[in-house]
Parts: C-alpha cells; structure tokens; sequence
C-alpha cells in the first residue's frame, strides 16, 4: 500500500501502535542478558532506542572506518559470501535489516533498513538504494513483499526478539530465507579478554589515529559489552521457530562468527 512505502528514501516511518506497544518496555524476549553493565547505557526499552540511536548517529561519519578496522578488511565480501552460500541470488530482492552505512551493497533489488538516521545519511551517500527508517520489530513492508531478509551483527540491539522475527517471517515470501549473521563470544578466557581488548580499545584508537570524523568509542565500547551479553544459539533458534520458520539453523566460522538461518514454508 501507499502508506506502507511512504517511509522509503530515508522519511522517518511511525510504527503501527499495536506493534509499537509490544515493543516499548522490558521484554523475555531480548536479545541480550539482563546485567548491570547496560544500565551505564540506558535504563529500559525505550530509553535503549533512543541511546543506541544517539550512538550509531554519533559514530555514523567513522563508522565505515572502524568498521574495516574490526573486520581486517573482510566485512563486505564476507557478508556477500554467505548471503551467496545460504541463498541470495541476482534479481531477488532483498531486505538488510540494520543495515547501517551499506556493508552488503547492491544485490537485485536492495532495501535497507536502519532506525538510525544518521547511518541512512552515510549510506545513501554510496549507494542509490530505497532506505527504511524504521525497527526490526516493527517493518513498514506489506507481507510476502522480499525474497530474502539479512541482518549483519546486529541481532543483539534487537529488543524483543519473537516480533523481529515474525515481522521477517511476515514479510518475506513463501520459500523465502532469512540469514542473520552475529559475533559470538570466544569460548576460552583468554579469547574473551582479547577481543574486547581490541574491539573497546584498538579500534578507536586507530580510527583516532586514521582521523574518523566521528568518534566511535561509546559505541564500540557498547559493542563489546552486547557481544558479551548476547544470547546462546538455543533461545535464539526457538524464537526463529515460534515465528514460524523452518529448517531452522546455527553454524559458526572460526569460533566468532554465527550465521543463523530460517526458511518460511
């Protein structure tokens, strides 16, 4: 419909009340522990939204930086290689929820989704592509609308897991996937303390050094207390199953790296 569209090229989109108000408080269903670490973040669901926001607006001009810092150069062409792995295909369309400032690029047709507007600014700044301001939980698409729905590192911002996923169960058509691609937490002690060593204090520093128009260590200092945080792969799948997807998955690359996969029916 005409109202569901009118939020694309970046016009900030108002979610529909009765979604709005499953996601506006505390919830089982996030994606992160419950720990004293977040509250020197936020206190809440709503006070969550609009910090990480503030966060992601702040470091929207660096953040392509720091990004390539993190990821050692891999972010793109990784992402590209296992949307290709698990399914995407040229003409499809496809949906990037949390997109940020574009790691995927184009594939068919492109929709990217962000609640930040700050990170849509810098995307739109590369590509020419439809951008969505809007949630994961709360999608602005008519149903059965995309083939394929992606999300890159981000599953752990999302505050109420069951309606994200049914929102991507929602609006992709029948036979269609969702792939989300998150970091996990090392296994050993040591591999812990090394990747938060690098990801709260390497990282900024070199994007400090390199010059980053905006400074990224709030957020990654976020990022690396969320990647700690995050959920274990079990709670994860059953929500992806309660949302009503199939052959429901969790594979995992160099001990970091998750991949967790659904089909709708």
């Amino acid at each position: 419909s005409a109202a569901a569209f009118r939020c694309w090229q970046g016009v900030a989109c108002t979610p529909h009340p009765d979604r709005l108000s499953m996601t506006q408080t505390n919830t089982p269903n996030a994606a992160l522990k419950s720990d004293p670490r977040l509250q020197t973040y936020f206190d809440g669901e709503s006070e969550r939204r609009a910090a990480t926001r503030a966060m992601f607006d702040e470091a929207a001009g660096g953040y392509d930086q720091a990004e390539r810092i993190t990821a050692l150069g891999s972010g793109a062409w990784y992402r590209r290689d296992v949307l290709r792995r698990n399914g995407l295909a040229a003409g499809m369309t496809l949906l990037d929820v949390a997109a940020g400032t574009g790691l995927i690029g184009p594939t068919g047709r492109l929709l990217a989704l962000d609640p930040s507007p700050g990170m849509l600014a810098e995307l739109r700044k590369k590509l020419n592509v439809e951008t969505i301001e809007a949630y994961a939980e709360s999608i602005p698409l008519p149903d059965n609308h995309v083939d394929f729905v992606s999300m890159g590192y981000a599953l752990r911002h999302v505050g109420d897991l069951d309606q994200a996923f049914s929102e991507y169960h929602r609006v992709l058509r029948p036979g269609g996937r969702a792939c989300i691609m998150e970091i996990s937490r090392p296994e050993s002690r040591l591999g812990q303390m090394a990747m938060r060593g690098y990801i709260r204090g390497v990282v900024p520093f070199v994007a400090r050094l390199m010059r980053s128009q905006a400074d990224v260590k709030r957020l990654w200092e976020y990022y690396g207390d969320t990647i700690e945080l995050a959920l274990e792969p079990a709670p994860i799948l059953e929500s992806m199953r309660r949302a009503g997807f199939v052959d429901v998955s969790c594979s995992v690359t160099l001990g970091v790296f998750r991949e967790y996969l659904g089909r709708k029916p």
